[in-house]
């Protein structure tokens, strides 16, 4: 039977049913394929051609369940702005996992299905203009070499969901190496056995830690794991200004992937208690705070693994506590890394941090562009980056020339590293809202030419030059919403 390149292996299913529950996704009136990603759909085995048609949009809509598909909603808590509370997959159906014709087990998911036993009083529907962000934003975030979840197919419902005002229906078909969550591993921690939590754990390790199953104790050396893709994964979000906007224990995957688009923005002006989320009203989740965030919610990780740790809860609270302590460690040596990299310098010398945090000590009192400064050092426009008119910018310019000049590669070779390290583009707040509010009124050519521009940031081609400039100065802050 023909089944359009679907190739299903649904372990998730194969855990108690303590973690899920069986759900199917509710029909709609009229699907329609907003965006279909081709280049995607090939990767995972499936047959683009079939799916880029109305066969595609029915199961995108969720209108058809592919063949092989166990659609489940899993079960997770959560901390939510530091509040511990019941959560799981509200609005979202996992269809199952597909196997790609090389071996890959990636987790296929409806996102604005229909309701689920965790919906909690929800609709379990989305909204078009959200589903489109998270589109654009994941794709970006994909293409800047950022591990994130990615968008196969946005689908429009053909009926309005009810929000402050009622809003034309989508649905978001996601792809990801899993949907584990550190608010997973606390639902199995607070509300389950030991053995479950067990069970869990194993399962993680088996799917994204193998080699942790071969270690002494595979349970310490699978917190270590997450705790090094973590660390990498937030250098990596602070690198190109970045801000998740609700980085909830929830939303912070096991498998070190950036997960959830919903109040996301990247920075424009270099400051680090910038803040784009409507619901973030004291800044804990600030651009400047997410690796504090970050080691947060790893450590709520740690306490929920430690029965597992050690059958002796001092031994147990100490092996947790060692390994989160490497955290800060493995963050700032990854993200030094990367700034002198944006900076051109090869090798390490002792006075590198400090040429980096003056350089972002200017940036923050002249209120430069974050992108736009390393994009115009990395063309060897030093004058274009709003610092060089001003006595500490140009004394400044100088020890960063000297540092270059005393390494054995050229300035050619530093401008090379720039331009594979800084972004000629993002996806600019004022360009997104642009595409989307086209997208909406049934206009997708904003929409597609920005995605155009955004698969190759590091191009620095003349196409990219106008998606570099920076809007008017707006009113009122930039904000963002959770799109529920």
């Amino acid at each position: 039977m023909d089944n359009k390149g679907w190739n299903f292996d649904n372990s998730y299913v194969r855990l108690p049913d303590f973690f899920y529950s069986d759900v199917k996704p509710d029909s709609v009136k009229e699907p329609e394929l907003i965006i279909f990603n081709e280049p995607l759909a090939v990767s995972l085995g499936l047959d683009a051609a079939r799916l880029e048609s109305d066969e595609g949009a029915a199961v995108f809509a969720g209108n058809e369940v592919p063949e092989g598909a166990e659609p489940i909603a899993q079960a997770y808590a959560g901390h939510q702005f530091g509040h511990f509370t019941m959560l799981g997959d509200g609005r979202a159906i996992l269809l199952g996992e597909q196997i790609t014709p090389g071996g890959k087990r990636f987790d296929i998911v409806l996102k604005g299905a229909g309701r689920t036993p965790y919906s909690r009083g929800g609709d379990g529907r989305a909204a078009l203009g959200p589903m489109l962000r998270e589109c654009i934003i994941s794709e970006a975030m994909y293409a800047l070499g950022i591990p994130t979840t990615r968008s196969l197919a946005v689908a429009a419902t053909g009926e309005a969901v009810a929000r402050e005002t009622y809003l034309e229906g989508a649905v978001l078909t996601r792809v990801a190496d899993s949907h584990l969550r550190v608010g997973t591993f606390e639902y199995a921690a607070r509300f389950g056995t030991v053995e479950e939590l067990r069970a869990l754990a194993d399962y993680a390790i088996e799917r994204h830690y193998p080699a942790c199953a071969e270690e002494e104790n595979r349970y310490l050396a699978f917190l270590q794991g997450v705790i090094g893709r973590q660390a990498d994964l937030i250098a990596k979000w602070q690198l190109v200004g970045f801000i998740h906007g609700v980085m909830n224990t929830d939303n912070m995957t096991i498998s070190g992937e950036t997960i959830d688009y919903g109040p996301c923005a990247f920075m424009d002006v270099y400051d680090p208690a910038t803040v784009f989320s409507s619901i973030d009203q004291q800044g804990r989740y600030a651009y400047g705070n997410q690796p504090y965030m970050a080691l947060w919610n790893l450590t709520r990780f740690a306490e929920a693994l430690l029965p597992l740790l050690s059958g002796e809860q001092e031994e147990a609270v100490k092996l947790a506590e060692d390994a989160l302590a490497q955290f800060a460690k493995q963050f700032q040596s990854k993200w030094l890394d990367g700034m002198r990299a944006k900076l051109g310098i090869f090798g390490e010398k002792d006075g590198d941090e400090g040429l980096i945090q003056d350089l972002l000590k200017l940036m923050e009192k002249d209120q430069a562009d974050y992108t736009n400064t390393f994009r115009a050092l990395a063309l060897g426009e030093w004058e274009q980056t709003g610092l060089n008119g001003q006595e500490d910018g140009a004394l400044w310019h100088r020890r960063w020339e000297e540092r270059l000049e005393g390494q054995m590669e050229s300035k050619e070779d530093s401008l090379a590293l720039m331009k594979k390290s800084s972004p000629a583009v993002i996806p600019r707040n004022h360009r997104v809202e642009a595409a989307l509010d086209s997208a909406i009124e049934g206009d997708h050519s904003v929409l597609e030419k920005l995605l155009a521009v955004l698969e190759e940031p590091y191009a620095y081609s003349a196409e990219q030059e106008e998606y570099s400039t920076l809007p008017e100065p707006p009113d009122e802050p930039y904000r963002t919403f959770c799109g529920t």
